[in-house]
C-alpha cells in the first residue's frame, strides 16, 4: 500500500505561505500574563479593542500553548503593550525553552496589577488588568475576550512592532522632525 502525502504536504506548504501572508500585517507586540500560584507570560501580536462600552479586548492564544492551559483555568489576565525598547523581553516571552513559573519573570521588570496582581511589565506603553470574559472557537486558537479592569498608560515612546516575522521600530519621518 502506498500513501499519498501530497495533500499534507501542500497543505503544510499552503499554512506557510499564509503565515508569510499574515506577516505582511505590521502589529504591536504584547506581553499576556496570567498570575496566581504559577504566573504564566507569552509574547503575542494577536491583540486587539473590541469595544469601549463595556471596555474589551482580545487575545488570540494556540490550542497548544502553554498560556492557553493558563488562561482556561483563571479568572484574569494581564497584557503589556511593548515599547520599542523592550525586544529583549518580547525574544524572553517568545522563547519556548525558557524556565517557566515565576522564574520566568526573574530577569524581568514587572510589578503586580493593583487589582488583580497579574504580573504587568514595567516600561510598557499601555497595561491592562482583564477579567476574562468570554471566549470562542478560533480554529487552532482560542479567541479569548477580556473586559478591561484597569489600565494605565506611558507616553512618549514608540512601539515595537513585527514585520515580516521580525521586530521592527518605527523609524521617524526626519522632514517632520527638521520642519
Amino acid at each position: 500500500m502506498t500513501v499519498d502525502n501530497t495533500t499534507s504536504s501542500r497543505e503544510a506548504a499552503d499554512a506557510k505561505a499564509l503565515r508569510r501572508a499574515f506577516g505582511t500585517f505590521a502589529t504591536g507586540v504584547t506581553v499576556v500574563t496570567t498570575g496566581g500560584p504559577i504566573p504564566h507570560a507569552m509574547t503575542a501580536n494577536s491583540f486587539t479593542s473590541v469595544s469601549l462600552d463595556p471596555p474589551l479586548v482580545l487575545v488570540c492564544v494556540d490550542r497548544n500553548a502553554v498560556m492557553h492551559r493558563c488562561l482556561t483555568s483563571t479568572e484574569f489576565f494581564g497584557v503589556s503593550v511593548l515599547a520599542d525598547h523592550q525586544e529583549a523581553e518580547a525574544r524572553h516571552f517568545a522563547d519556548r525553552w525558557r524556565t517557566l513559573g515565576a522564574a520566568q519573570f526573574d530577569n524581568v521588570g514587572c510589578l503586580p496589577g493593583e487589582l488583580t496582581g497579574v504580573p504587568l511589565m514595567e516600561g510598557a506603553l499601555a497595561r491592562f488588568e482583564c477579567e476574562l470574559w468570554r471566549t470562542y472557537d478560533g480554529g487552532d486558537h482560542t479567541i479569548f475576550i477580556g473586559k478591561v479592569l484597569s489600565m494605565d498608560q506611558q507616553p512618549g515612546r514608540d512601539g515595537l512592532l513585527v514585520f515580516n516575522g521580525k521586530f521592527r521600530q518605527i523609524t521617524p519621518d526626519w522632514s517632520e522632525v527638521t520642519a
